[in-house]
């Protein structure tokens, strides 16, 4: 018999997103429209962390592009570019 519980598939990678053991990030955070405004959310994330096991920076790096990687093919063109600019703005935020 059939597991009726749910009929949307269950992706771990989603889980991680929300509920990583690194960062406490906002809701959404990965939705925004704004480059900046993600950095520096992801950048107090990572420095209130008290279960990171690395540097702010890369902490926040590695969770970004995490997100990226695991959402692929269903993040639009504008998006994607979005989350990329994040990156430079995430160097920005941390003076790298």
């Amino acid at each position: 018999m059939k597991n009726r519980r749910s009929n949307k598939k269950r992706y771990w990678s989603d889980k991680v997103t929300k509920q990583s053991n690194a960062l406490d990030l906002e809701s959404g955070v990965f939705t925004w429209k704004n480059s900046r405004k993600i950095a520096l959310s992801l950048k107090r994330s990572a420095e209130a962390s008290l279960r990171r096991k690395s540097k702010p920076l890369r902490s926040a790096m590695s969770m970004l592009n995490f997100y990226i990687n695991r959402a692929g093919k269903n993040l639009s063109t504008a998006q994607k570019r979005i989350l990329e600019q994040t990156k430079i703005e995430l160097r920005k935020v941390f003076n790298k």
